[in-house]
This record gives structure tokens, C-alpha cells and sequence, in this order.
């Protein structure tokens, strides 16, 4: 059986595994991706966070992904029956990027991964991954082709950037049940074809339907639109019909979504992903390391997911050639408690959203802009900073502020 020999194997051709390659070539290491699917191809995910940009610029995508003419993402905005609630990216606590990009994920992975390709990294795609053993300082991974061709692959470490295939998590039984409720999506894009010429019907828009079920309006520069239903998975499975029946009954039902979509022409049959919370074990091990979707996903309300893919494999990336040039480095503290600052402090902002804090917080006529500034940052994808009370001690800081503007309007009651 053939036998390639490179210094890093990354499994997936997603954000994840294109920031980790790029960063690892960038040094001069040999690397080697391999994906599963053929890309384009649909992914889930489709909002990005400020904090990617940091990364994207590392990698060196930002003039590539600037070139394709996605839309600006200046910041979200939050509704609940009559209110609304503004953040703007501009007025972030934390100093970094101001706007980010809503995507469709098909045409914006494809264009990490032709850049890195054009960096002179191979990717195999319909390619999948049988097998992994680690023998002493390296690991023979066992891969087949869409030929059902198999070869192996030799590597001194291993980054796992697969996403929700989680490939090392299954192989190596570091799959853990997530301690989130289980819940549902529902989804899928639109032809917006009605889309009015202003700047609300091109942001991204989050609506409170209740306090455990929400909806995601995401607008593309390409004239579709996502949306999305999220909650238990008895409300996802509330009515009758097939897929498309049942999301159309869900589009009438909710005032806030725009009309316009009612009998909007879809451009996929909607997808369901019942209890999509996800967590491992560990995040590396000796030879390998996990990123992005494979380590942990919790929620998709506040777009997160890329952002921790992005934040993952820049850190893989630079410290396994910090390892390649002989440094020792402290993973657990690097890497693990680094990025479990990170999953800490939006789920605490995911709990307080379905929990109810943070729609008391949003939607309270009473909230003070240096509050808004700091939680902003948060929803800008910027929860390593400390700095920040609402980072640093964001469950305090959440609920503390819940219960005050509560009681300043009960007692105006």
C-alpha cells in the first residue's frame, strides 16, 4: 500500500482546517488535507463573527475573500414581538474588525480552500478517513479515495478540522453527550426576489418567538436569503405535511418574519439536525488535535461556531510548528483552557438566551450604551478579552444585569 509521508495531516477542507494548512505551509512544514466531501458543497453556518477576520488575515484569505462580493455584516439585530434591539460591530468594546461577512457556506469554503490550494498545499477531496494509528512519534492514517482505492498517510501530527464528521472523535471514542437540552433546527434558503432596497433587508435579524423557539433571517449578496426555526424538537416537528409544508406553515405563523418569504421559491427541500450540541472528552492528544466543530459545537443563535473553528486551528497550527522546531508547548493551557474561556462565555450568553436573561437585557428600554458596548463585543465573536466584565465574568455580569432591569420594571409597574 502506497505510504505519503508529510508533517501534518489535516482531515477537512472547512474554515477550520484551511486557517490550520495555511498557517502551517506559511512556515515552510509539509502538510496534506483531505476531504470527504466535493467541494462546493452545502454546510450550515453561514454568519461569521468579526473575531473570524483576525484569523482570515493571518491566513492570508482577507483580499480573496473581500474579491467575492459577499455581504458586509455590520451587526445583527435581535427582535421580540413590537421591540427591537441594535448592535452595531462598530461600537464593540473590544478594538478588532467591525463587520464580518454572511455567506453562503458553500461558495465561501471553496474559496478558503482554492487559496490554499494556490498556496501550494493538496487537497484529495472524496476522500475519507478509515483508520488512524499512532505509533511512537508519528501516525499512519489510512484513507480511500472515491475509487475505493486505499493508501495510508504518515504524519507527525494529525489536526481534525472535519466538523460535524468529527472523524477523530469517532475513531478514537473521544465523543462525549453535550450537557445542552436537545433541540432542532429546521432550514433552508429562499429566492428573495422581494427583497426591499434598504439596509435592514440585508442584515442578519434573530427573532424571539418565544422564549425557547427563535427564527434566523441571514440575506446573501447572491439574492438568497436562510432562514432557520430553532427550538425543542417538539416544536420543530409541531405540524403536518412534508418538509416544505411544514416550514411554510412556520413562515405564516410568526409575524416578524417579512411577508416577502411566504411564497418564496426554495432553493433546497428543508433540512432538519435533531440535537446538533456536540462535545468531546479531550481536544489533543499525543499527535493530534482537535478543531472546530470536532471539539465542540453548543448553539447556533449567536453564529459562534466559526469563529471557534477559526480561533482553533490558527492556535493548532502555530503551536504544533512551534512543536516541529523543537519547542515543548503547554497544550492544556495554550490551547484547552484557552479555548474553553471562549465556549465558557457564550454559553453563558446561550443559556441566557433561551433562559430568558438576555431578552430582558435586549429588549429593556433602561440598558446603558457602555453595558451594550460590552456585551456587543461578546456577540462580536470577542470572548478571550477580560478586559471586558461581561467576559470576565460573564454569568455574573448576565445575571446581575437581568435582575436589575427587572426590577427597575416591576417597580415602574
Amino acid at each position: 500500500m502506497h505510504i505519503e509521508e508529510v508533517d501534518v495531516l489535516v482531515i477537512g477542507a472547512g474554515p477550520s482546517g484551511s486557517v490550520a494548512a495555511s498557517m502551517i505551509n506559511k512556515q515552510g512544514y509539509k502538510v496534506k488535507v483531505v476531504e470527504k466531501t466535493q467541494f462546493p458543497r452545502f454546510v450550515i453556518g453561514e454568519s461569521l463573527l468579526p473575531r473570524c477576520l483576525e484569523h482570515f488575515d493571518a491566513a492570508g484569505f482577507m483580499p480573496a475573500i473581500e474579491a467575492a462580493g459577499f455581504q458586509k455584516k455590520n451587526g445583527a439585530v435581535f427582535k421580540m414581538d413590537d421591540k427591537q434591539c441594535d448592535f452595531d460591530f462598530s461600537e464593540s468594546y473590544t478594538e478588532g474588525w467591525n463587520y464580518a461577512w454572511q455567506v453562503p457556506r458553500d461558495e465561501f469554503d471553496k474559496v478558503l480552500a482554492d487559496e490554499v490550494e494556490k498556496m501550494g498545499v493538496p487537497i484529495s477531496y472524496q476522500t475519507t478517513v478509515s483508520g488512524v494509528e499512532f505509533n511512537g512519534s508519528n501516525s499512519i492514517t489510512t484513507i480511500e479515495d472515491q475509487n475505493s482505492t486505499q493508501s495510508q498517510i504518515k504524519a507527525k501530527y494529525i489536526i481534525d478540522g472535519s466538523g460535524y464528521g468529527r472523524v477523530l472523535p469517532r475513531l478514537l471514542d473521544l465523543e462525549e453527550p453535550s450537557d445542552f437540552p436537545v433541540r432542532a433546527a429546521m432550514f433552508t434558503q429562499v429566492v428573495d426576489t422581494n427583497r426591499p432596497n434598504d439596509i435592514e433587508s440585508n442584515r442578519i435579524t434573530v427573532i424571539a418567538h418565544t422564549q425557547d423557539f427563535w427564527v434566523w433571517v441571514i440575506p446573501f449578496s447572491n439574492g438568497k436569503t436562510s432562514i432557520g426555526f430553532v427550538g425543542y424538537e417538539e416544536n420543530i416537528k409541531k405540524h403536518d405535511g412534508t418538509l416544505e409544508e411544514q416550514f411554510r406553515s412556520f413562515l405564516k405563523e410568526i409575524p416578524q418574519v417579512p411577508e416577502r418569504f411566504h411564497n418564496s421559491e426554495m432553493r433546497f427541500e428543508p433540512k432538519q439536525i435533531m440535537g446538533y450540541s456536540a462535545a468531546v472528552k479531550q481536544l489533543y492528544g499525543p499527535g493530534y488535535v482537535l478543531t472546530g466543530n470536532a471539539t465542540e459545537f453548543l448553539d447556533p443563535v449567536f453564529s459562534s461556531g466559526v469563529t471557534f473553528a477559526c480561533e482553533s486551528a490558527r492556535i493548532a497550527g502555530e503551536l504544533i510548528c512551534k512543536e516541529l522546531e523543537g519547542e515543548k508547548q503547554d497544550w492544556e493551557k495554550l490551547y484547552s483552557k484557552h479555548l474553553m474561556q471562549g465556549v465558557d462565555t457564550f454559553r453563558t450568553y446561550v443559556q441566557a438566551w433561551y433562559d430568558g436573561r438576555l431578552q430582558t437585557i435586549f429588549f429593556s428600554s433602561q440598558s446603558e450604551h457602555n453595558i451594550n458596548i460590552k456585551i456587543c463585543s461578546v456577540l462580536a465573536g470577542y470572548v478571550w478579552d477580560k478586559s471586558n466584565s461581561f467576559v470576565r465574568s460573564h454569568d455574573k455580569a448576565v445575571t446581575n444585569l437581568a435582575k436589575l432591569l427587572k426590577s427597575q420594571v416591576n417597580q415602574t409597574i
